[in-house]
């Protein structure tokens, strides 16, 4: 069977890696790579997604959206783009999403041992208020009210990309519900990582409900154990169980 006609010439697959913009293979939009997913080809043909953007190969790139990458998918936009065909995943979107979750997990993890995240109620108010906040990091499971007590109204952009028991993770409790996180880069990147993984994931992140018993932060102890101290970092090294009575 013949390959898919290619893309006129100067266009997606000739188009070259340059600058701080790409263009969509689906919606012809130039937009910031921040914003997008860049896809290649192993050696077996399967497409790739590349979410750090390195792999080598020629990209392909989708706005980071549900719809586009369902769209590409059915109607051969990588086989064109590629001038060939392709092996699309059939669990390509959820590979993203795992992707983008592990690289929230991993970013997060670099801010907290930098010293520029902290989690809990009490100590992300601490940073809000004190003007030390450029992101508050919330639960996705966790409670409307107190998701909504903490951030909101103060200027500050909040996301949820992660479970409670994810975000605990990453400080050594089991399960988080607030982080605030510093100005810089980290934050950045963190904020852009969660915005395309709202963009791509099916369920648009839980972010207007939450089921009941969903998880609090009571005024800044996780339910169950933490990590050594009380400060929200979890750099302690020993771990004892909640003293609540």
């Amino acid at each position: 069977m013949p390959a898919p006609p290619g893309p006129p010439p100067g266009e997606d697959a000739d188009e070259e890696e340059r600058g701080p913009l790409r263009r969509c293979l689906v919606t012809r939009e130039r937009l910031p790579k921040e914003a997008m997913i860049r896809f290649v080809l192993a050696p077996d043909r399967t497409l790739v997604p590349d979410l750090e953007g390195r792999l080598p190969g020629r990209g392909m790139w989708l706005s980071a959206r549900r719809d586009v990458l369902e769209r590409a998918s059915l109607r051969g936009a990588f086989a064109r783009a590629a001038r060939g065909p392709v092996q699309v995943p059939p669990d390509l979107r959820a590979r993203i999403e795992d992707g983008l979750r592990r690289r929230i997990r991993d970013l997060l993890g670099l801010a907290r041992r930098a010293g520029q995240a902290v989690c809990g109620f009490q100590k992300a108010q601490e940073w809000l208020k004190g003007g030390r906040a450029a992101l508050v990091v919330q639960a996705a499971d966790g409670s409307p009210a107190e998701r909504r007590r903490l951030a909101g109204g103060r200027g500050v952009a909040a996301v949820a990309p992660l479970s409670a028991a994810e975000l605990g993770a990453v400080f050594g409790r089991d399960q988080a519900v607030h982080v605030a996180v510093a100005p810089g880069r980290l934050a950045q990147a963190i904020k852009a990582e969660a915005e395309r993984l709202a963009g791509i994931a099916a369920d648009g992140m839980r972010q207007a409900a939450s089921p009941p018993g969903a998880a609090r932060d009571d005024e800044g102890e996780a339910e169950g154990r933490l990590a050594g101290g009380t400060d929200g970092t979890g750099t302690g090294s020993d771990r004892r169980t909640d003293e609540r009575p």
